[in-house]
Parts: C-alpha cells; sequence; structure tokens
C-alpha cells in the first residue's frame, strides 16, 4: 500500500534518520502531518501547536528545522508522526544518538504516548528503553528471529546474550 493510504488507516512511523523539511518552521512540519487528519488550515496549525508543546518544542515552534539539535529533531520526527493522529505507531530507532539523560526524557514522551492508547512497534538498541516500555520483544539477529517473549525472558536467553556479549557470556 502507498504511505499515504497506510497514514489514512491510522499508521504512523519515524524514521531511523530524521527527514524534516528543513527550510520550514518547527510548526509548518508538524502541521503537514496534521493535513492527514483534516483540510481545515486552522484546524491543523492547531493539532501541530499542540503536539509541538506536548514533545517539549514550544520554545522552538517558529525555528526552522534545519537548526535544530539532534534531540529537538528527533522529538520532531515523533511530532510529524503524531500529528497523523495514528493508532498504530512504529518507531525506527528514535533513541539512537541520544545521551543517557535524552533517552530518559524521550522513554518518558514515548509512554506517554503508549499509555493514550497509541500501540507502538519500536525498533530500538537502547536496552534500557526497551526493558523500560516494551511488554513483548522479538530479538533478531543476522534476519533469524532467535528470542521472543518478556522484557525479562529475552534478557536471560542464552542466544540473546551469545549473540549481544559473545558465546563466552551465554553459560
Amino acid at each position: 500500500m502507498p504511505p499515504y493510504r497506510l497514514c489514512k488507516q491510522g499508521i504512523g512511523r519515524t524514521f531511523q534518520l530524521v527527514k524534516p523539511f528543513p527550510s520550514r518552521t518547527v510548526l509548518d512540519n508538524v502541521a503537514v502531518g496534521a493535513f492527514a487528519r483534516t483540510s481545515s488550515r486552522h484546524v491543523a496549525l492547531e493539532n501541530a501547536e499542540r503536539i509541538v508543546h506536548q514533545l517539549g518544542l514550544g520554545r522552538k515552534i517558529g525555528v526552522l528545522a534545519k537548526n535544530l539539535g539532534i534531540v529537538d529533531r528527533k522529538r520532531l520526527e515523533l511530532a510529524k508522526a503524531l500529528a497523523t493522529q495514528p493508532k498504530l505507531l512504529l518507531l525506527d530507532e528514535i533513541l539512537a544518538g541520544l545521551t543517557p539523560s535524552e533517552v530518559d526524557q524521550a522513554i518518558g514522551l514515548i509512554r506517554t504516548i503508549r499509555d493514550s492508547g497509541v500501540t507502538i512497534v519500536m525498533i530500538e538498541h537502547v536496552m534500557r528503553a526497551v526493558m523500560a516500555l516494551c511488554e513483548h520483544v522479538l530479538v533478531i539477529n543476522y534476519g533469524q528471529r532467535i528470542a521472543d517473549g518478556t522484557p525479562a525472558e529475552v534478557i536471560e536467553h542464552p542466544e540473546v546474550i551469545s549473540a549481544y556479549l559473545g558465546s563466552e557470556h551465554a553459560a
């Protein structure tokens, strides 16, 4: 299916490499996503502004996307996806490149989104986030499923330990 149809069906996504419209403001970037649910400019901007503030970008609402740092670009990527009002949100390594304190803030944001009723599927390597956010984990190594279950079950799985820490740690 083309992306616009997936969006209309309630599926939103972020990209591992953020892709804002660099010469547009934060508000304009988010408003683009909001137009997926309305043709009214007023409604789209109103929804975009609410999401911008919800994600902590309110002070940067008029800043051009190209002038944002990595943390704010990641938040903008998430805001753009949320503006489409997804029922299912696919997050592709949204935490890559963030510092530990930035990861903690992002975990809080993602938890709030999840708790609002949005189903989240994430591809993520930051295990602290996986452990804090996920109810079910599927571990893939070289394209093969090696484990799935609760986070607590998966981190104890010998194949997972071997894949991530080396075979000497699996025993």
